[in-house]
């Protein structure tokens, strides 16, 4: 849809209802305006791709960009049998480098993030805005409560189908440049959202599309891309998967750290400094083994703001996007490879309790009954 074209009073209400339900922490009128506003802003500076291609004014290294988005997105319909519909057929520039910036908080010594509740997604444990500089001011006071704060921004986010009507997700600034496997990921990624949802299990949820990403782009890169694009890809995943791991040991020790039982009879206050301390040494050997993994690859340093703002919020934000991809990767094993069996298989999960999907997802034990 051309920015020239008008909304019309009702469709635009409708959109701003839908924008504000679909992200996080809606609580007040700043909040919702700030969510309607941010997102309207987006869906009207966006234009058909087949608009960028024809304008003599854009430049080449973009409509190459764009050329490829449409080739990856075919593809995810006719390959990877996600839905085919009006998103990622129009193209935004922002003028900024990200779409939205998140905020999460958790406690000093837990990884438990606080949540926001609202209609539609349900509770989730981030809470989004269209301005980094909010989003600043949020975490400010979020810190100011006691609570550790992690702010991150994000290339792109799914409206889960509900803006199709209006144009749907476009493509953004903020990832077409990506490296083709980059690219296809985050295309698969936010396309899988509108397959499947389940109200406020955000892990669930990230977790599915991050299966499906992994295992898109590997067949992307596997029979549509050429050799310099599988190889940059194969570097980039080494290093994105040698991170995970480190990040999900220490998590793991992290936990272990906060699950140990205090004494009643104890000093509260004492038990809670010896953890404190044993937090800041596994702290401490997360960021001398990133060291040590960063010089292996050649001093690439793309990771070195996370690490650098490592805490409580940014380790519990990372695990809702990989720590049920192995249970997930397992049902798809056990639906043959077959993209529209291993939806269906996801549906029934998400038709469960939160309890029993994410139980069967850690157990493998999913081999559930086809209807």
């Amino acid at each position: 849809m051309s920015p020239s074209i008008a909304f019309s009073v009702a469709r635009s209400a409708l959109a701003a209802i839908a924008a504000a339900l679909l992200l996080p922490g809606c609580t007040s009128a700043g909040y919702y305006w700030q969510s309607v506003s941010g997102h309207m802003q987006m869906l009207n500076s966006a234009r058909p791709v087949d608009d960028w291609l024809a304008d003599a004014q854009a430049p080449e290294r973009l409509k190459a960009r764009l050329i490829l988005s449409q080739r990856i997105r075919n593809f995810a319909v006719t390959e990877l049998r996600l839905p085919d519909n009006a998103s990622y057929h129009r193209y935004a520039d922002l003028h900024r480098s990200a779409v939205v910036w998140n905020v999460v908080a958790a406690p000093e010594l837990s990884l438990t993030l606080k949540t926001w509740c609202f209609p539609v997604a349900g509770c989730v444990g981030y809470r989004g805005y269209f301005s980094e500089a909010d989003a600043r001011a949020e975490a400010s006071r979020l810190k100011a409560e006691g609570l550790e704060v992690s702010v991150y921004g994000v290339p792109a986010y799914s409206t889960l189908g509900w803006m199709n009507w209006a144009g749907g997700d476009p493509l953004l600034n903020t990832f077409i440049n990506y490296p083709e496997g980059e690219l296809a990921r985050i295309i698969f990624h936010e396309l899988a959202h509108q397959v499947v949802y389940a109200g406020g299990d955000t892990q669930f949820n990230e977790s599915f599309a991050t299966t499906v990403e992994r295992l898109g782009s590997q067949r992307w890169l596997a029979t549509q891309a050429g050799e310099a694009a599988r190889q940059d890809y194969a570097v980039l995943d080494k290093r994105r998967r040698e991170f995970r791991t480190l990040a999900l040991d220490t998590r793991r020790e992290l936990a272990g750290i906060y699950e140990q039982k205090e004494s009643a009879a104890g000093d509260r206050r004492a038990q809670a400094a010896i953890k404190i301390e044993a937090k800041n040494i596994a702290m401490q050997r997360f960021r001398d083994s990133y060291a040590k993994l960063k010089a292996s690859w050649g001093g690439f340093s793309g990771y070195d703001l996370w690490v650098a703002n490592a805490n409580n919020a940014a380790f519990g934000a990372q695990a809702a996007y990989d720590e049920l991809v192995p249970g997930f990767e397992a049902l798809f094993a056990r639906e043959s490879g077959d993209w529209q069996r291993f939806y269906d298989a996801v549906k029934r999960l998400a038709s469960l309790p939160k309890d029993e999907r994410q139980k069967a997802l850690k157990t493998g034990s999913t081999n559930q009954q086809h209807e």
